[in-house]
């Protein structure tokens, strides 16, 4: 009796799949699957060659439709989708039914890519078969420039390299069986059931998708192009360069003009651009607009449009496995531009009109007024509006509730005020005083950085880095605005020592620690070789830090140790971790627990999202149905496994998506 299937294919279709995304891809006219690989009941895997004319045996079809059987692949909304076209499923109607060992592996801290978990999970790993795999890929699932040599085809089939093909062959039969290792090996680590449900559901919002004003998008591409070639060519006759966007070039006709600069970054030339006159400051001011033009983004949708308008697969589900939040894909919804113009509307308007003049007449920098213009370009169904809401402030709910900081929590109970209530706090100065035409009022800023940075252990850096500078603040300020907030928050200051001595007793002893509602433990499959380092949510969900190890850190301190990936360097090694640092992932790792059960209470209630960012979502609303104050109060309803977590959350209803 077959009770699971493990499966990889490999297709073809002129689509690039990097550029335009998953949906596009299949979507393709020529979209065909190639080749079959399949495991039945974790036995040993076969393969049918499609490309050749060879049927997927009966049985297996039969496999396939039978809502029993559990299907396994690596990153399986691949195969999902695909094989929902092969055999004319409706995708929706048989998600439930597959199990992607990517989001396990992600789920238990590991990194994404079949071969890289593989390694790190201390599997066999041959980097030669993997870059002959991916040249054998580009070879028959993509299509081949013509030259003599290849006799002016463009696609390789079998027949022209079937020695090559044979290899292809092996590779696919090897990705199933590295697969069915890598679920063996976490058989012991898996994620709670609600978690797999969450994975089908961002399944089907991808598959949705959100629809696109492409004339908004043309018409920005359109001036993008005018608006450059206007610039570099009053920059080349200011200069007389040949390409005055190079940072050489240009530092050498400023170093002639008795101008002497180090580099050309952002913050430089905005602080040049204060100081000088005439031809070099309006160069640099050229150089400062053209930094802005962010069409990127408007490549990226023009790249993934689907036929009926709509751009899918924008999100990665647990895409930032530290935490479990989501990441995005294409076009990375997850950092868009913010927007400041108050004319939106006619500002579209003119974009679509590919009306540079007025433009440039009503906003002046038209690169900058693009970048702006970009969360626009997603709009609602016809018919339908955008309804927008998101979490208000919902890391420093989180935090409060989790240290149980009493002043803050009736902050947010109350009037929800934190940077004003926070410089209240540090400064001794009533909350009363600290508004708008009051000398106060400029305590605000200092409470807001404060809280913007400070609040997983940072220092005087963290507000820099927050832009504390930037907002009149002085070096020699930072340090008391420290003191002062880790003495107005000395609960949070406890949670972070608290949390990273948990972390330290479970590593130093092995027993398990509970802490501010959160069990910290020590978990190992001997027989496997994993070794884990766990934090059990307050949701059940658990954050999983690999082959944990105590060691000294730059300060000479005890402190713990674990694989990952490294931010900086962007590989899998050795991280360090503190409690601040333990602390972030906790707070983020809650708060996206509370964006999950947001979702399923819009799934619920019969409202779609279309994406989410963040702490934000994103819902396409039939017009007459446009119930803000419903969906408002599904995001503020109490959470039953974090009673006392005061959430709040607001909202608006629009034409195209912007930040209110």
């Amino acid at each position: 009796m077959i009770h699971s299937l493990n499966i990889d294919i490999e297709t073809y279709s002129s689509v690039d799949i990097k550029k335009a995304g998953l949906y596009k891809y299949v979507q393709s006219p020529d979209f065909q699957i190639l080749l079959f690989a399949y495991a039945i009941n974790g036995g040993e895997t076969k393969i049918v060659d499609l490309a050749q004319g060879d049927t997927i045996p009966d049985y297996v079809q039969s496999a396939i439709s039978d809502l029993a059987v559990i299907k396994h692949a690596y990153n399986a909304a691949f195969e999902w989708y695909c094989l929902s076209k092969y055999f004319g499923i409706d995708p929706k109607q048989w998600v439930n039914q597959w199990r992607c060992t990517m989001f396990h592996g992600l789920y238990c801290g590991y990194t994404a890519g079949l071969a890289a978990t593989a390694k790190a999970l201390g599997l066999p790993n041959d980097k030669r078969k993997m870059s002959i795999g991916n040249a054998l890929i580009k070879l028959f699932c993509t299509p081949t420039k013509p030259n003599k040599k290849n006799g002016g085809r463009t696609r390789t089939y079998p027949h022209h390299e079937s020695e090559k093909w044979e290899s292809f062959k092996s590779y696919c039969i090897q990705d199933v069986v590295v697969e069915m290792a890598v679920q063996s090996k976490l058989h012991h680590f898996q994620p709670p059931a609600y978690e797999q449900k969450l994975w089908e559901l961002d399944q089907l919002i991808n598959v949705k998708g959100i629809a696109v004003d492409f004339d908004l998008v043309d018409g920005a591409l359109s001036i993008s192009d005018k608006s450059t070639d206007e610039l570099m060519n009053e920059a080349i006759q200011l200069t007389g360069l040949n390409n005055p966007n190079s940072s050489q070039q240009l530092m050498k006709w400023l170093s002639d003009q008795g101008i002497e600069v180090e580099n050309l970054q952002k913050a430089t030339v905005s602080e040049l651009i204060e100081s000088l006159e005439g031809d070099p400051k309006r160069v640099l001011e050229i150089r400062q607009e053209l930094s802005k033009t962010s069409v990127k983004k408007y490549q990226a949708m023009a790249a993934a449009r689907c036929e009926d308008g709509r751009v899918r697969g924008l999100l990665q589900f647990y895409g930032a496995n530290r935490t479990g939040r989501w990441a995005g894909r294409l076009v990375q919804v997850q950092n868009l531009p913010r927007n400041y113009i108050e004319t939106l509307g006619l500002a579209r308007k003119y974009v679509k009109a590919q009306n540079i003049d007025a433009l440039k007449l009503l906003y002046g920098n038209v690169p900058d007024t693009l970048s702006q213009l970009i969360r626009t370009a997603f709009i609602p169904s016809p018919g339908h509006l955008l309804a927008v809401s998101d979490f208000s402030a919902i890391e420093a709910r989180v935090i409060a509730w989790l240290a149980g900081e009493a002043w803050r929590l009736d902050v947010f109970n109350t009037h929800g005020r934190i940077y004003e209530a926070s410089a209240s706090q540090m400064f001794g100065v009533d909350i009363s005083l600290i508004s708008k035409g009051n000398p106060e009022y400029e305590l605000r800023q200092k409470g807001k950085v404060a809280e913007l940075a400070l609040g997983y252990q940072g220092g005087s850096g963290a507000l820099i880095s927050m832009g504390a500078l930037k907002m009149g603040l002085t070096e020699d300020e930072l340090p008391d605005i420290v003191r002062r907030w880790r003495s107005s928050n000395k609960r949070i200051v406890d949670l972070w020592y608290s949390l990273e001595n948990a972390a330290l007793s479970v590593m130093r002893n092995g027993q398990a620690v509970g802490v501010m509602g959160l069990v910290f433990a020590r978990e190992s499959d001997i027989k496997n070789g994993l070794d884990f380092l766990s934090i059990t949510l307050p949701s059940g969900r658990k954050l999983y830090y690999a082959k944990p190890f105590l060691g000294v850190n730059d300060f000479g301190k005890e402190s713990i140790f674990y694989y990952g990936m490294d931010q900086t360097t962007k590989k899998w090694g050795k991280v360090n971790t503190y409690g601040g640092k333990i602390t972030e992932n906790v707070v983020q790792a809650i708060a996206r627990d509370c964006l999950a059960e947001t979702l399923f209470r819009l799934e619920n209630a019969g409202l779609e999202t279309v994406i989410h960012v963040h702490d934000e979502v994103v819902l396409d609303v039939p017009a007459e149905k446009a119930d803000l104050e419903s969906v408002v109060r599904l995001m503020s309803e109490p959470i039953s496994w974090a009673p006392g977590l005061p959430l709040a959350a607001d909202g608006f209803v629009t034409e195209y998506y912007k930040k209110d």
